[in-house]
């Protein structure tokens, strides 16, 4: 081997010479933990402080090593992907939290007893003149999927034909594109209850003082809902490619039918997880609904007359207006918000399934 070849091979070991072992990483990390404990131990053991500084030990140790054993480059790479992982980490932490702390204590009363039954006042068992509570939340689920429901239906086709009217048919500079921006972008950020309170107003104006319904909190519900689904929206419209429109008008497709075959059928994945979102963002709201629709514990399940319990308000009002038995109430409450979150991941569901089987079909 001649002297020339002998510095191109050694010049193409150093490119892959000078790294740290496959599992480096966990072996780190494993000693920062080990460490951290023991530090800890001395200084009184707390689960939050070993997490941050078994982090901190673990992204000094690691650039340290790499900057030994590796170089610079490798190193700082090294340094922020671990720093984007701990960071990751900790913002996972308080919803890992909060469904531990859900599902411990709501997990105790939940029965098929509690979701198939209503809930009512205590009254007197006169077999065996006990106090008896119900402790049913069929009326609480009734309202919540009945109130979400009906913004839904208001709220979707409000914001998906504005979403097309900004972005198919408003020219960029006409003063209509620019009012209805800035509206929606106004109401994004109007807090819960206010919405609430309009819905309370409009509905006080219209039927008289105390008109509490299921259908005055969906209309507070929709308001909230309405900005999220436009921007949404318009965003997956936004990414719908030109080609698609300009092969279709090459066609002689005329722009509605453009609209409702291409354009919406490519971006209904995006639009249903928008829709999702939105159905999210107000299904957990309390105020709003606490003020248009009140509370009972009664089952009412129509939506245009009367006060009407949706699960969040009921989580609330158990902890706020416990009845006699404190700790059944604070019970039924945790039960109710399990109930809630379950119903989010089943809508959560049902949007993926609604996108695999709308989106467009890229096999052959």
């Amino acid at each position: 081997m001649s002297a020339a070849t002998a510095e191109r091979t050694g010049s193409r070991n150093r490119l892959t010479s000078g790294q740290l072992p496959r599992y480096a990483t966990l072996y780190t990390l494993a000693a920062s933990i080990v460490v951290a404990a023991a530090i800890m131990g001395l200084m009184g053991f707390n689960w939050i402080g070993l997490a941050a500084l078994s982090a901190l030990i673990y992204l000094i140790a690691i650039t340290v090593l790499s900057s030994v054993v590796e170089n610079r480059r490798r190193a700082t790479d090294r340094f922020i992907r671990g720093l984007v992982t701990v960071f990751f980490i900790l913002a996972l932490l308080p919803l890992i939290s909060t469904l531990w702390t859900v599902v411990s204590k709501g997990i105790g009363v939940m029965s098929w007893s509690f979701i198939s039954t209503s809930g009512g006042q205590s009254h007197i068992d006169p077999k065996t003149l006990e106090l008896v509570t119900p402790q049913g939340a069929l009326q609480a689920i009734v309202g919540t999927l009945e109130i979400t429901g009906l913004a839904t239906l208001f709220s979707v086709p409000i914001g998906l034909l504005t979403a097309i009217y900004l972005v198919e048919y408003a020219a960029p500079t006409f003063w209509l594109r620019r009012v209805v921006n800035f509206l929606v972008d106004v109401m994004t950020g109007i807090p819960s209850i206010v919405a609430g309170l309009f819905a309370f107003s409009l509905f006080t104006l219209l039927m008289g003082p105390k008109a509490f319904s299921g259908l005055s909190a969906a209309v507070a519900l929709s308001v909230l809902m309405i900005p999220t689904v436009v921007r949404s929206s318009e965003e997956m419209l936004r990414l719908v490619p030109a080609d698609l429109r300009e092969a279709a008008y090459a066609l002689g497709v005329t722009k509605f039918v453009t609209i409702v075959r291409i354009v919406i059928p490519t971006a209904i994945a995006g639009i249903a997880t928008g829709i999702t979102l939105a159905i999210a963002r107000v299904i957990g709201e309390t105020a709003p609904i606490f003020m248009a629709a009140s509370f009972t514990d009664s089952f009412n399940a129509n939506p245009f007359s009367g006060a009407m319990q949706t699960l969040p308000v009921m989580s609330y009002t158990g902890y706020k207006f416990p009845g006699q038995d404190i700790e059944l109430s604070n019970n039924l409450a945790w039960g109710a918000a399990l109930l809630l979150v379950i119903i989010v991941v089943i809508l959560n569901l049902i949007a993926r399934l609604v996108a695999m089987i709308f989106a467009p079909k890229t096999g052959r």
